[in-house]
């Protein structure tokens, strides 16, 4: 496996993206990656990619390439491609198709080191000048809460679960109902030691089988062996 490393966002894009991060070559096995209600412009070796929101794991096969990317928010997607997000959700194409002032990039700076063409991509997004969806940021945060209902945060926000459904779909990638199981799982990782049962309460589902069911759905392993690797991937 690469050593994955992550920054913190450079000035500017605080609000906009995650982490910039960067992983060394994989030169051997496999790298899985689950559902972070994230949407990645990626670098994988000369060749920049939109990697969309993932609603099943998807397992990278070693290609001997560095990579590196920037790690867009949660609600934040649509505004920064310019297209409704789930338009590239459980896909990676070009970013040249949505940007074609990138196209030559993959040609001209080919030669580059990789930070050199973060730089160059942060300076990208940040021409984008994207700005939050307040109704969506919101959302997003409303999400979080421990056993949040849709339907509650709808009626909170004074609209309707489809209005807040295509809201959020088209900022995110995928809706309401999917981000909250995804920000679960990521409430689960972000737990200390405990019991399984402990831990399903504690973020919010309803037992012990409801967190096997989701966490297996939505990274392909049983909760056990998602906590560890995700613990050695840490490390």
């Amino acid at each position: 496996m690469g050593v994955y490393r992550e920054y913190r966002p450079p000035t500017g894009l605080e609000a906009v993206a995650a982490c910039v991060w960067e992983s060394d070559a994989l030169v051997g096995g496999t790298q899985r990656v689950v559902p972070d209600g994230c949407v990645d412009l990626v670098w994988l070796g000369t060749r920049l990619l939109v990697v969309g929101a993932d609603t099943k794991p998807l397992v990278w096969q070693a290609t001997g390439e560095s990579a590196g990317g920037i790690r867009i928010r949660p609600g934040m997607a649509g505004a920064v491609l310019g297209i409704p997000a789930d338009e590239v959700r459980d896909q990676q194409i070009p970013l040249s198709l949505l940007w074609p002032g990138v196209a030559d990039w993959a040609d001209e700076r080919a030669t580059a080191d990789l930070s050199t063409r973060l730089r160059l991509l942060t300076e990208a997004v940040l021409d984008r000048k994207a700005g939050p969806d307040p109704l969506v940021d919101a959302a997003v945060s409303r999400l979080g809460n421990c056993g949040a209902r849709v339907a509650a945060v709808a009626d909170d926000l004074g609209v309707s679960e489809r209005h807040l459904h295509r809201r959020v779909t088209a900022a995110v990638g995928y809706g309401p109902k999917f981000l909250a199981r995804v920000i679960r799982l990521r409430g689960l990782l972000a737990l200390g030691a405990g019991s399984l049962a402990d831990r399903a309460h504690a973020v919010g589902y309803a037992g012990q089988a409801h967190m096997t069911a989701e966490v297996r759905r939505l990274t392909g392993l049983t909760p056990v062996r998602f906590l560890k690797d995700a613990t050695l991937t840490a490390a």
